[in-house]
């Protein structure tokens, strides 16, 4: 017979999101039931932004003792032990795993139960030997990787993010389906560990992101060795790890393309299910669980945050999404999202990153705008550390309202913070042009691109005949 639990709120799934919701939720005297069935700490921790991170870690150091030699210093080409690099994004994600683990939770006074959850009604879940009972229910499910529907692939040895870092040995040559930022950030580590690389994209590599500053990256790839294969859309997947063949349709005709791993990085879908929606009464689709602007799905007592809600799928949005629900569940503050502020990175080298609309996204908004850019090639600091690839990109109104940036180059994703605090408080390019940056740092490519607002006017024709009439008078 199975235990029922009572609960003021019960969370299912242990990501960023879930945990976060656990965390401050059991602190602030709710009794809380985690659900999870598979590993804490979820896809960032386990497969996702940790390990991926890690990885790039070892291949920008690989890549360190490549360009050593523009500073004097002559290394020659590094070794590169596969098996340690393994052990290395093994033992980041060990070090991490203890702040997310059961032991941990159930210290905070949260109930831990792992198993498989699953509505029974509108106000009940059945997991493993458990029945819980809960005030509110939030759903954290998160997302997986999407398999397309490609011939041949279900029955080739194929890599997801979830495989990919439990590699003993480093790909001969790594096919990569997708070049989202999962494919290319993955693209650019095994080529600086060694492995040849080719990325098949059905339309343009981040489409995300702004054209303009994509290029970059798309420029640096290709002088590392990254072959790039775009409005290339893969029709056939066969062979076996160690020899396997891909076919593309591409504008030139079809292309065999032969490689030792393939890599699926086409993109995510919602963890949805095994969850019994249905039951529930909570309304989705193939994309993810509808919600409101409070994250309220049609079952007014369930919310939903994070990827599983098919938004915008990064851990920090979670994040974000578990401080909304804390507020509406807990305090019944009609608390909501606001997207404008959203920013994403890209941990290329160089790093892309964005917050805000793009030009394009300006533009078809029919918005007057103004573009204002700044390159890393007239900054010193940049010069010094020869990183001197990419630009900023500020999309403002005519009046100097910050409505986007995009940053391509060292550091970006550190570079865009002030940008973010900017945009979500609707501020003016001014207090970015007025503020003293430190010298020498990268930094001031956000100062001086929002400086080149005012030059127009500054220097402008109107501005001389003032100074030469206040020059009258001594």
């Amino acid at each position: 017979m199975p235990e029922t639990i009572d609960a003021d709120l019960c969370i299912i799934g242990a990501g960023s999101g879930g945990l976060s919701v656990a965390a401050v939720a059991s602190q602030m005297g709710a009794s809380c039931v985690l659900i999870e069935k598979a590993r804490m700490g979820g896809d960032c921790l386990n497969y996702g932004c940790v390990p991926s991170k890690a990885l790039l870690a070892a291949a920008h150091a690989a890549q360190s003792v490549r360009d050593a030699s523009h500073f004097g210093v002559v290394a020659g080409e590094p070794r590169v032990d596969a098996a340690a690099v393994r052990d290395h994004v093994r033992a980041v994600i060990a070090s991490i795993a203890p702040n997310d683990s059961v032991e941990r939770f159930e210290g905070l006074g949260v109930r831990v139960i792992q198993a498989e959850a699953r509505f029974t009604g509108p106000r009940e879940v059945a997991a493993g030997d458990f029945i819980v009972r809960a005030r509110r229910f939030v759903i954290a499910t998160g997302s997986g990787p999407f398999v397309p529907p490609v011939q041949g692939l279900a029955d080739t040895p194929y890599l997801t993010n979830e495989t990919i870092f439990d590699l003993d040995g480093l790909p001969e040559h790594l096919l990569i389906v997708g070049g989202g930022p999962i494919g290319i950030e993955m693209a650019q580590a095994y080529r600086r560990l060694g492995a040849r690389v080719t990325v098949l994209e059905m339309g343009t590599i981040m489409p995300r992101d702004d054209q303009e500053l994509v290029d970059v990256v798309r420029t640096r790839l290709a002088v590392e060795g990254v072959e790039i294969l775009e409005n290339a859309m893969v029709s056939e997947v066969s062979g076996k790890t160690g020899s396997i063949s891909v076919v593309a349709v591409t504008n030139e005709g079809e292309r065999r393309i032969e490689g030792s791993h393939v890599l699926v990085a086409a993109g995510r879908r919602p963890n949805t299910g095994s969850l019994g929606l249905e039951a529930a009464g909570v309304v989705h689709t193939s994309k993810g669980i509808i919600v409101d602007r409070r994250l309220r799905t049609s079952n007014r007592r369930i919310f939903a945050i994070g990827d599983v809600t098919g938004g915008a799928q990064f851990t920090h949005v979670a994040g974000y999404h578990a401080g909304i629900v804390i507020k509406n569940a807990l305090f019944r503050m009609p608390a909501k999202t606001d997207g404008k502020a959203v920013p994403w990175v890209t941990y290329t080298d160089p790093e892309l990153a964005h917050v805000g609309l793009t030009e394009a996204e300006a533009k078809a908004n029919g918005q007057a705008i103004n573009i204002l850019r700044w390159s890393f090639a007239d900054n010193d600091r940049a010069s010094a550390e020869r990183k001197t690839d990419g630009l900023i990109k500020v999309v403002t109104t005519p009046r100097g309202k910050i409505l986007g940036a995009s940053i391509v180059g060292p550091h970006a994703g550190e570079l865009i913070h002030p940008w973010i605090l900017a945009i979500a408080n609707g501020m003016k390019v001014g207090a970015m042009a007025t503020m003293i940056a430190p010298y020498p740092t990268l930094g001031e490519v956000g100062k001086r691109a929002a400086g080149s607002f005012y030059i127009p006017s500054f220097f402008g024709e109107k501005t001389k005949r003032l100074v030469r009439f206040l020059a009258r008078f001594g």
